[in-house]
């Protein structure tokens, strides 16, 4: 059998929380057992949306990410005598075998110690559901815009082959990961102005790449997107306007350059 895995397209994530609110559903007040004992009320998150914002007014954007913890090998090859035996590849923490076993939940993101109860807890892929006939868990059920799917790995082969992992032996794989940008907008100094269509360029000042380049638009904004983490020599150039430069980087976080106000050209 092959090995299941979650398929996250973040790009369709709009921030619904449906997802996480269905984990709670299924878990809070409900023992699954052998799969799973009850899940706190509050401080588990098995299935969270990670909510981060990028940039700064009024360069901002909002992205939303899907975070399901425990599916990882490497929980697997850490403890595999706490582990349910299971042929598809979940990770299920089994609540007999694993009780007292603090360093789990300690050694592993997304694993939650569960003090009343004393035992280590996280996603187990609704083992409970996928044995009793569901095809998914009720994460993925839950989802309204197909951001979360899950299945066999092989059948998501073309996906997997374009995908990133938070954790390199993750059973959860991610499309469109949020990836840096640098924006900003130009601006006639004298006319108190936005310059449209200016010419901006960005090149990487190691010369790892070929410099972008693009326009401004109607508002005298530009957006370059989906950048590597790097230090970027920013060039502004107009018709009739003397040619401006400032340094952008992107190492830490993603890069809101502010207005650049143009000069007329003698």
């Amino acid at each position: 059998m092959s090995r299941k895995v979650f398929v996250i397209d973040v790009d369709r994530c709009n921030g619904c929380h449906s997802c996480q609110i269905a984990c709670k559903d299924e878990h809070c007040g409900t023992a699954w057992l052998p799969y799973a004992a009850e899940q706190p009320d509050t401080g588990q998150f098995w299935c969270k949306v990670q909510e981060e914002v990028h940039g700064s007014v009024p360069k901002v954007n909002i992205t939303y990410t899907p975070i399901i913890g425990a599916q990882s090998d490497a929980v697997r090859d850490y403890a595999p005598e706490l582990l349910m035996d299971r042929d598809d590849g979940l990770i299920v923490i089994d609540p007999k075998k694993a009780k007292g076993r603090k360093d789990l939940a300690e050694k592993f993101e997304g694993i939650y110690w569960n003090e009343a109860l004393e035992i280590p807890q996280g996603c187990t892929g609704c083992a409970h559901l996928i044995d009793d006939g569901w095809s998914v868990p009720r994460c993925v059920d839950a989802c309204p815009v197909g951001g979360l799917r899950f299945g066999d790995e092989s059948d998501f082969a073309e996906e997997i082959g374009k995908a990133e992992r938070l954790d390199p032996e993750s059973n959860v794989y991610y499309l469109n990961l949020p990836q840096r940008w640098v924006a900003g907008q130009v601006i006639d100094d004298a006319a108190d102005e936005v310059v449209i269509g200016a010419t901006v360029s960005l090149e990487p000042l190691d010369g790892s790449f070929e410099a972008l380049e693009t326009a401004t638009d109607e508002f005298g904004d530009f957006w370059f997107r989906d950048l590597k983490e790097a230090d970027y020599r920013l060039t502004v150039s107009a018709a009739g306007y003397a040619s401006r430069e400032r340094t952008a980087s992107t190492k830490e976080a993603d890069c809101n350059a502010g207005m650049i106000l143009l000069e007329k050209s003698a």
